[in-house]
């Protein structure tokens, strides 16, 4: 039996400022009071952490960043470290967004290096993998998640990997209306864990929480999280209304 918390997190991306993030928490938080059976983490762009920080202190809604550097300091110019999002009180980082990958250029080598930077840190990467719509329909979707999979988590130790959540994100759902269907994301989330499994041990591979994000929004969530190694997801577009984001966590709670 799964008996892994879900967890739902919401990617802000490049929206909101301090005034609207206040707002969007005062209504959430009152929203969500009191609901068990999982967790809910909000990434908001960096200028609104230290808002969220205030409104959010004393509930159980997590903060995480959305990005940080893979050096611990130094002369970066426009960079967050570790370090910084631990002091903003985040608990999580997202790393290796597609649109990071596809619009910045970040490799798979510059995603591991953040990736172990995150935990010797202290902070719980929610490392994302997935593939473009060529990749799918060339057939290769399989080995292109995994091959990124495998590349994030290299050289780390079991206790290490524990840590790490992966979130599936097929590049040709995100922000686009179309969205995985629950086979396809079961497909992909399991061949994930599976090859956490060979990397890591089964014991570790039953313990790391595999996310689905794409599109997801109220009205799909509950049959996603029906799938056995889909635990949760990684919300953009839905997660800015407070009220949608809610109903959103309350349909992960009931998951059985």
């Amino acid at each position: 039996m799964n008996t892994r918390t879900p967890l739902i997190a919401g990617n802000w991306k490049m929206n909101k400022l301090t005034g609207a993030a206040s707002a969007f928490a005062r209504e959430f938080k009152t929203l969500v009071a009191g609901l068990m059976g999982v967790d809910v983490l909000i990434c908001p762009p960096f200028t609104c952490l230290a808002a969220l920080r205030e409104e959010f202190r004393d509930t159980p809604v997590g903060l995480g960043g959305q990005n940080m550097f893979y050096e611990p300091d130094g002369a970066y110019t426009g960079e967050v470290s570790a370090e910084m999002l631990l002091d903003a009180g985040c608990a999580a980082v997202i790393l290796g967004h597609s649109e990071r990958r596809e619009i910045i250029g970040e490799t798979d080598e510059i995603v591991r290096r953040k990736t172990r930077l995150a935990l010797q840190t202290g902070l719980r990467p929610i490392v994302c993998v997935g593939e473009t719509l060529a990749v799918r329909e060339a057939g290769r979707a399989a080995v292109h998640v995994r091959d990124q999979t495998e590349s994030a988590l290299a050289g780390l130790s079991g206790e290490e990997v524990r840590r790490v959540t992966v979130a599936y994100e097929p590049i040709w759902a995100i922000g686009t209306g179309r969205t995985a269907t629950a086979a396809d994301a079961q497909e992909i989330c399991s061949l994930i864990r599976a090859t956490i499994a060979s990397l890591a041990g089964g014991g570790a591979a039953a313990e790391v929480r595999v996310l689905y994000g794409g599109s997801v929004k109220a009205a799909n969530i509950a049959e996603l999280l029906q799938a056995g190694d889909i635990d949760g997801a990684l919300v953009g577009g839905a997660s800015l209304q407070a009220a949608e984001f809610a109903e959103l966590v309350r349909l992960a709670r009931v998951r059985t």
